[in-house]
């Protein structure tokens, strides 16, 4: 007889002791699955999201396309209605007009008779001249002009004098209106009109000629609005409706904004602001119904705000002068425009533009290196 200090378990234990292995070898291989499959939902998710955000691009695409091709026929109409109208029926080409030229963006410079010095101080900053202003409308596609009409007598001095200043800067883009500080809401439309008959560009704009704008940065910033239908761009305010006389801004047609105390509705400052074209399109197709307000930046914002328009409250297109955009441009969030609000523009700009731009101006290369 044979003895040993061994246990033997019996023969059920074990049979429980495998099954749980198998059990939790069952499980283990149960959650990997779990987890891989977890994985796999999560990667489809990223792409159906990365399929919806690119659905919806194309979607706003599409969007603007179909409301240029809306504008367009509502031009040509306008155009075709017009010449019903003069008895013509000779196309454009025919009368030897040119087609228009494609562009990035037009600038308006608005400007007066009066205001010779401060076009100056403007062409010694940050406007190009002779061929470089050339070399930017044709490399860059953004045209820079400064926008005037005619005093109310013809061929006066004062047109004579502006004609001079034409022949040797080629900078102006005349308009068929009659100059006065109370006719700005005009005028507007009319820039508008004229530049979009002229240039056929993704954005317009209109700046005052005691502002200091940076092209280069302007440009990027509406560059990334460039695939959006209907865009308003400006440092959006709503100010009081003035409705006492004798004061600076005062609103002839105060009551119509409710009572007394009451403020404008949302709209851009008028020192400077872009619109897209469909936009310019709206204004140059509707010009005879477009209200007047007595202030520009008003009849503006008056105009669009019936329409589906984004309102792109832009506040790097309202800096003040240094030191507020120097520290901006030192942290490295360059000003589109600067000026003083106190002012309504730059403060004796002709005598510190020069001093504004060499604090926060871009840089001579952030211009011609601008992606568009």
């Amino acid at each position: 007889m044979v003895f040993t200090n061994k246990y033997w378990g019996p023969l059920e234990s074990n049979n429980q002791l495998i099954t749980q292995q198998r059990r939790d070898q069952e499980l283990q291989i149960v959650s990997e699955d779990c987890s891989t499959r977890k994985k796999k939902a999560g990667d489809r998710d990223n792409d159906v999201m990365n399929e919806v955000y690119k659905t919806h691009e194309a979607i706003q695409s599409l969007d603007k396309s179909i409301s240029m091709l809306q504008m367009e026929l509502s031009a040509s109409r306008n155009a075709q209605e017009q010449q019903k109208t003069d008895g013509s029926s000779t196309t454009s080409e025919a009368d030897g007009v040119p087609p228009r030229k494609k562009a990035f963006m037009v600038i308006g410079i608005n400007t007066a008779f009066s205001s010779r010095k401060r076009r100056d101080s403007v062409r010694e900053t940050w406007m190009p001249q002779g061929e470089q202003l050339r070399k930017l409308e044709k490399e860059k596609g953004i045209v820079v002009r400064f926008m005037i009409g005619h005093s109310a007598t013809s061929n006066s001095i004062l047109d004579r004098a502006l004609d001079s200043e034409e022949a040797q800067h080629q900078d102006f883009l005349r308009l068929e209106h009659v100059e006065g500080y109370h006719e700005l809401s005009a005028k507007t439309k009319i820039f508008f009109a004229t530049a979009i008959a002229k240039w056929d560009a993704d954005f317009y704009v209109k700046v005052d000629d005691d502002v200091h704008v940076n092209l280069g940065t302007l440009a990027a910033t509406l560059a990334r609005h460039r695939s959006k239908p209907r865009v308003y761009i400006g440092c959006m305010k709503s100010g009081p409706v003035l409705s006492q006389k004798n004061v600076k801004y005062h609103e002839p047609e105060y009551w119509k904004f409710g009572e007394e105390g009451n403020k404008y509705f949302r709209h851009a400052t008028g020192q400077i602001y872009a619109i897209s074209k469909d936009l310019a399109t709206y204004i140059s197709i509707n010009q005879p119904i477009l209200h007047k307000y007595a202030n520009e930046d008003v009849s503006l914002g008056s105009w669009f705000i019936g329409l589906e328009v984004e309102h792109i409250d832009e506040r790097n297109m309202c800096c003040g002068t240094p030191p507020d955009c120097e520290w901006k441009a030192q942290a490295g969030n360059v000003c589109i425009a600067s000026f003083d609000w106190s002012c309504s523009g730059i403060c004796k700009s002709v005598e510190k533009m020069k001093f504004v731009h060499d604090q926060c101006g871009e840089g001579e290369e952030a211009l011609w290196n601008a992606l568009l």
